[in-house]
């Protein structure tokens, strides 16, 4: 739904499909920090308190790109969605919990999240920027997926076995 006429420079079909977009975000990141947040609360093993502590600091780089994507969206025009129904509809991501409450569970399926995630924005970053005309948000989502790109790969690092 549009909350107001936007006059940026984009037409409203535009910021319609960028919006469309940029809601599926959203709705992929408040899961995702949702799993970050059981993680931290429910890890067990002889790694508790290392995991338990990165677990919350990732779930705060999340709990900051979740508010960034909802107020680009209100920036294009158009109102956040913002019930658990909305997200668990429009997003990408899994609603499961891991078999097992161990760091390496938690991490593989966040791993497979952040990659769900990195694909996604990849895809629509020339969308956003050629189809749309919406340079800003092609380069908003960007700097994104440079953060899930980073996540994804202390995941990757702490699951490697020698």
């Amino acid at each position: 739904m549009e909350t107001t006429q936007a006059t940026i420079g984009i037409e409203k079909n535009n910021r319609k499909a960028v919006v469309g977009m940029l809601r599926k975000l959203l709705a992929d990141e408040y899961l995702l920090y949702t799993k970050l947040r059981n993680a931290h609360w429910n890890v067990e093993g002889i790694d508790f308190h290392t995991k338990h502590v990165f677990f919350e600091e990732e779930y705060n780089k999340i709990e900051k790109i979740v508010d960034e994507v909802a107020e680009r969206i209100r920036m294009l025009g158009f109102y956040s969605p913002g019930t658990l129904g909305d997200f668990l509809e429009l997003s990408h991501l899994k609603d499961t919990s891991p078999q097992k409450n161990d760091s390496a569970s938690f991490m593989e399926q966040l791993l497979e999240d952040h990659n769900t995630i990195i694909k996604f924005i990849r895809k629509s970053i020339n969308e956003n920027a050629e189809e749309h005309n919406d340079e800003g948000t092609a380069d908003f989502i960007t700097g994104i997926m440079q953060v899930h790109e980073q996540m994804s790969w202390m995941l990757r690092a702490s699951l490697k076995t020698f």
